[in-house]
């Protein structure tokens, strides 16, 4: 998975991506997502250290099937709340 964190005034804002997403554009009828390298880019890692980065976030947008399942196995995202984009899965999750 490609993985960035970044320090905010809001907290620690992470982005995960599986690779094969990156760069892509995703559409519905209501909705065109680009997983641009800009925002997605970054470090290749393992799933424990996403583990360990999702467990530290305040916000976080995470696209591909391998991290939403991820992110939904571990409870940060509930199922219900993935929107499906053309067959690639996205979600957010927020701290408050």
């Amino acid at each position: 998975m490609i993985l960035t964190e970044r320090h905010t005034d809001r907290g620690l804002l992470v982005t995960v991506c599986d690779p094969e997403v990156l760069g892509e554009t995703f559409e519905t009828d209501d909705v065109e997502f680009t997983v641009n390298e800009e925002f997605y880019g970054g470090d290749r890692v393992e799933v424990e250290a996403v583990r360990e980065s999702l467990a530290r976030a305040n916000v976080a947008n995470l696209v591909g099937v391998e991290v939403v399942d991820l992110a939904i196995e571990e409870g940060y995202v509930e199922e219900g709340n993935v929107l499906d984009l053309d067959g690639t899965l996205h979600a957010q999750f927020m701290r408050l």
